[in-house]
């Protein structure tokens, strides 16, 4: 794999994040999106109260010296997640599990939670290359698809090795 890094995402990095997200087969895969993805600003608006929460970390997945996507863990309801979004064009290049692995290097906390589509087994693999377990399933509306789906959950109880 070629070289890959973390840095603290910025506002300065919404609009290519914008333009990463916008592949609409990156939105069906991911399932799980914003309520209006096509609005740049609304994107950006979200992303600015994202980055100023100092409970979630954010960063910028770089990958040859440009942003491919982005990392980060947010708390819901007192568990602690993680997400992971990189453009279509590295999908199977490992560039997402080495990001997450970073991620977990930098974000201590455990345990972690993460959620998948079902059908995403590309970002499946990527958990469970991370250590993460498969503990359960529910049913929620994915906004990508316009319908109720069926999410994996999973969760990581230590720090990979």
């Amino acid at each position: 794999m070629r070289p890959m890094s973390l840095r603290d995402l910025t506002e300065d990095d919404l609009d290519v994040l914008f333009e990463i997200q916008a592949d609409s087969t990156a939105r069906h895969m991911a399932a799980f999106i914003g309520s209006d993805p096509g609005d740049r600003e609304s994107y950006r608006a979200r992303w600015r109260t994202i980055i100023a929460d100092d409970t979630t970390v954010t960063k910028a997945v770089v990958h040859d010296g440009e942003i491919v996507g982005s990392v980060g863990s947010f708390v819901v309801d007192g568990d602690t997640e993680v997400t992971y979004w990189v453009r279509r064009e590295v999908w199977g290049q490992g560039v997402a599990s080495a990001a997450l692995a970073e991620l977990l290097r930098q974000v201590t906390e455990r345990p972690l939670h993460a959620r998948v589509a079902a059908d995403n087994a590309a970002s499946a693999r990527v958990l469970t290359r991370n250590g993460f377990t498969r503990v359960g399933a529910e049913v929620s509306y994915a906004e990508a698809r316009h319908e109720e789906i069926e999410e994996h959950l999973y969760r990581l109880d230590t720090t990979p090795r």
